[in-house]
């Protein structure tokens, strides 16, 4: 982010908008960026306009498009905002202004604090009711069915993407120059990054139930990107399961038609390529991971041909068949 401020500095002109986009703690646009542009001789809320308006998207989501999504915005100044709202306002039906470019940076990091928070929370809830015997699935439809005060999140085997697992932990290191610490989001974050190694717990019981161990069985993993119709692989808990089965010898495989080949990644390598489901590739296998639920998957047919089913995301919520396992 500074690396690309201080790149296009010298190509600013008078007139212009500067927005960043990117989510961020409170401060950077005032702290960072605003030296940063006006040392080039223009003057920000003058010759120069700086605002933040973070990203809004869902992936794959189809009811929400750039033009729908509220735009929030944030000025440097009261020029800085009225610009960045006559700007804005060209490309999305509602513009939300706050008061600064501060007050714009914290809205995003609780947009993302918020769905990280809850999804720790069902994730907890769903360890808590298994170890119970209660459906969290069930739990959740009921408590749905309250029509103010309860919004439904559901468990997964961990999260994903670019924002969700990252982003809180800006606002934990800022607030810490204010001598804060913010134990919601590291709690959640911990129940979050533990929920990789609760499914491969489930997964090892439910091969130990059958007579085999994880050294040597076949695992097809289902779904590899972090959220389902995208093909987005980063911070994506199904790596991560990958990774820890390789390392106990597990015999591995995924099916993933968002992901032909695993990509290469930092810190993860996998000599893969994307296998399609049938009847005979089903049956090789000791295990089908369900660790992203494609809406492409036939799962009718990996019902009924894979001997052995670890679904983490509930695909099977209403089903009971004893070579299904929840996790």
């Amino acid at each position: 982010m500074v690396g690309t401020t201080d790149a296009v500095v010298p190509h600013l002109r008078s007139g212009q908008v500067v927005s960043l986009e990117s989510t961020t703690y409170p401060g950077t646009t005032e702290e960072e960026l605003a030296p940063r542009i006006g040392s080039g001789g223009l003057k920000v809320g003058e010759d120069i306009f700086l605002v933040y308006s973070p990203e809004r998207e869902d992936p794959a989501n189809p009811d929400f498009k750039t033009q729908t999504i509220p735009k929030v915005c944030g000025g440097y100044s009261p020029a800085c905002q009225e610009v960045g709202q006559a700007l804005y306002g060209q490309v999305v039906d509602r513009v939300v202004p706050v008061s600064s470019a501060r007050a714009a940076e914290m809205t995003k990091l609780l947009e993302n604090i918020h769905r990280a928070v809850n999804i720790g929370l069902v994730n907890e809830m769903k360890m808590v009711a298994d170890r119970m015997g209660i459906d969290i699935y069930e739990v959740i439809d009921a408590a749905a069915t309250k029509p103010f005060g309860f919004v439904p999140y559901y468990p997964g085997p961990g999260l994903g993407g670019h924002c969700i697992p990252i982003d809180p932990f800006y606002l934990t290191w800022k607030a810490r120059e204010y001598g804060l610490n913010t134990r919601f989001i590291e709690l959640a974050g911990e129940v979050n990054s533990g929920m990789p190694e609760w499914v491969l717990r489930k997964l090892a019981d439910a091969l130990n139930a059958r007579g085999k161990a994880v050294h040597g069985s076949r695992i097809l993993i289902l779904g590899i990107a972090y959220k389902k119709n995208v093909d987005d692989m980063r911070e994506s808990p199904a790596v991560e399961m990958m990774e820890y089965l390789r390392e106990q010898g597990a015999v591995l495989a995924y099916s993933d038609p968002h992901v032909p080949s695993f990509p290469p990644m930092r810190e993860h390598q996998f000599d893969l390529e994307h296998t399609p489901i049938s009847e005979e590739t089903l049956a090789a296998q000791d295990c089908v991971l369900i660790a992203t639920d494609h809406e492409a998957v036939d799962y009718e047919l990996v019902q009924k041909y894979a001997p052995l089913i670890l679904d983490t995301r509930g695909v099977y919520r209403d089903r009971t068949d004893p070579k299904i396992v929840r996790a």
